[in-house]
């Protein structure tokens, strides 16, 4: 790796020192990088290459977590870091790059490159060009892009095509850190590693299914940002999509790369295009207001006092296919929800007959399989079973399993685990430019309609709450309800915590 440099375009900002400076460090601690290799740090912020080591060794002990931390070992990495001032919005500063790239990697035409933009959206159609024009798209480099990949279906082809007059399509890494998380990729495995739920996962025997991303925060100081983005196109085009993807997909012949994504492309093209009624039934859109010592998003900084931007969006979904035709997925996230959960909750059709009452009287409920993939990662599947004693009262119970029951979690982040499959040449993990399109595809009729209707619905709902009740009436015509969350996992029958 002594000819590896790393360049990160946007190098000052705050995607670098809260997530992928800590992600980098974690890859040197574990040996994951080694060798002379370079970081090279691309900002506007005028640096010199030890002021901007001071500074990254100052936001280390802030970010990285106190038992990971070793002076001896952040020192070694900021030793390779280096920093080059310029914008990178201008082609004038590129020709600067390739030079300082020579004199770090000693070769004239550098060629193990990895580029990771960690700039705003707005510079992911001009970096690529620069970089052609400079001669820094060598057969090896490749090059990381953050979310949002494009702000529209229109936008997302223009930025594939771009990159493919740039790069070949296996240089180029979508970023989706959810994609990183051990507990999404266990979702795969518990799936295919274990034959007796494949028989069960289809519609002969799934009633609906639930994805659930939600935060207790709001959009701390990212008003700007989310004016423009909002939650369709920050969290459910990408993340929640994805989560769908691996709940659905059928099992790949074998497991790599191609097979992987060519499975979650399936899904997206299979999913029931939304029509009219679903405009206006089946997707509720809200946003937070003031409640208690919480401020309203139109309060916060940097968004309009009359915005219309979503920080709350639950749709109905369906999926056009064998397996999953007739079973409702219902997706949802939101900001300034009651706790900061994501999850995966599928649920069983109730028995034909029914021949027991539960405790309180009524049937027992349907079994329930909980895949939880933050916080309190694990795995619960609810099940009925007899209460003790006299008759024959039936409860609900828990078979669960927890990641602590493994050790817990590996230290490295999400970040880390894709950085490290990239530098590897994996794309496994990252999204081709046809599941990008296909999604886009899907989700693009909800932004149009929006707006050509200015006066579609945008519910309220008080900060701290699970969001617009208009969300439980959408599911009602299944019969189906919400699983609203709490943090812990078990145990929620004797207590709940947020």
């Amino acid at each position: 790796m002594n000819n590896f440099a790393m360049i990160i375009l946007g190098a000052s900002g705050d995607l670098t020192k809260r997530k992928l400076m800590p992600a980098l460090y974690s890859l040197h601690k574990d040996g994951r990088l080694t060798g002379g290799y370079s970081i090279l740090g691309i900002g506007r912020t005028p640096y010199s290459d030890e002021d901007y080591r001071s500074y990254i060794l100052a936001e280390l002990r802030q970010f990285v977590k106190s038992e990971e931390q070793s002076e001896e070992l952040m020192s070694s990495f900021v030793s390779h870091l280096y920093y080059l001032s310029m914008d990178p919005a201008e082609a004038g500063g590129y020709a600067l790059m390739r030079q300082r790239l020579v004199d770090l990697t000693g070769d004239e035409q550098p060629d193990n490159l990895l580029f990771y933009l960690a700039t705003p959206p707005s510079l992911y159609g001009v970096v690529p060009l620069h970089l052609k024009k400079a001669k820094l798209n060598s057969p090896h480099s490749r090059i990381i892009v953050e979310k949002p990949f494009g702000y529209d279906l229109k936008s997302a082809q223009e930025l594939n095509k771009i990159y493919v007059s740039v790069f070949a399509e296996h240089q180029i890494y979508r970023i989706d850190h959810f994609l990183g998380k051990e507990t999404v990729q266990n979702v795969l495995a518990f799936r295919f590693a274990n034959g007796i739920f494949e028989p069960l996962w289809n519609r002969n025997y799934i009633d609906y299914v639930e994805v659930t991303a939600v935060e207790n925060l709001g959009i701390e100081q990212r008003g700007g940002f989310y004016e423009n983005a909002g939650a369709l196109r920050d969290m459910v085009q990408n993340h929640l999509i994805q989560l769908v993807a691996l709940t659905a997909m059928e099992p790949p012949a074998v497991f790599n790369a191609d097979t992987f994504r060519n499975e979650v492309a399936k899904v997206y093209e299979s999913l029931t295009p939304l029509t009219e009624v679903d405009f206006n039934e089946h997707i509720v859109r809200g946003q937070y207001t003031e409640s208690g010592s919480k401020k309203g998003y139109r309060e916060e900084k940097g968004v309009a006092p009359d915005s219309r931007t979503e920080t709350y969006i639950a749709m109905k979904l369906g999926i056009s296919n064998w397996r999953w035709s007739g079973v409702p997925f219902y997706i949802r996230t939101g900001k300034q929800m009651p706790t900061k959960v994501t999850e995966i909750v599928v649920h069983f059709r109730e028995t034909p007959h029914q021949m027991f009452h539960s405790a309180e009287g009524k049937y027992p409920r349907a079994n329930k399989l909980i895949m939880r993939v933050q916080p309190n990662e694990g795995v619960v599947l609810k099940i009925g079973m007899k209460v003790p004693g006299a008759g024959f009262e039936v409860k609900q119970v828990m078979m669960d399993f927890s990641y602590d029951q493994l050790g817990g979690l590996p230290g490295g982040d999400a970040y880390a685990r894709l950085i490290d499959d990239c530098i590897q040449g994996d794309p496994t993990l990252f999204t081709r430019s046809d599941a990008v399109e296909a999604s886009w595809r899907f989700f693009d009729p909800i932004l149009r309609f929006w707006k050509n209707n200015q006066d579609a619905p945008l519910y309220g709902y008080p900060a701290g709450t699970w969001g617009p009740l208009e969300s439980e009436a959408m599911m009602q015509e299944h019969g189906a309800e919400w699983t609203n969350p709490c943090k812990n996992l078990t145990n929620t029958d004797q207590y709940c915590e947020l």
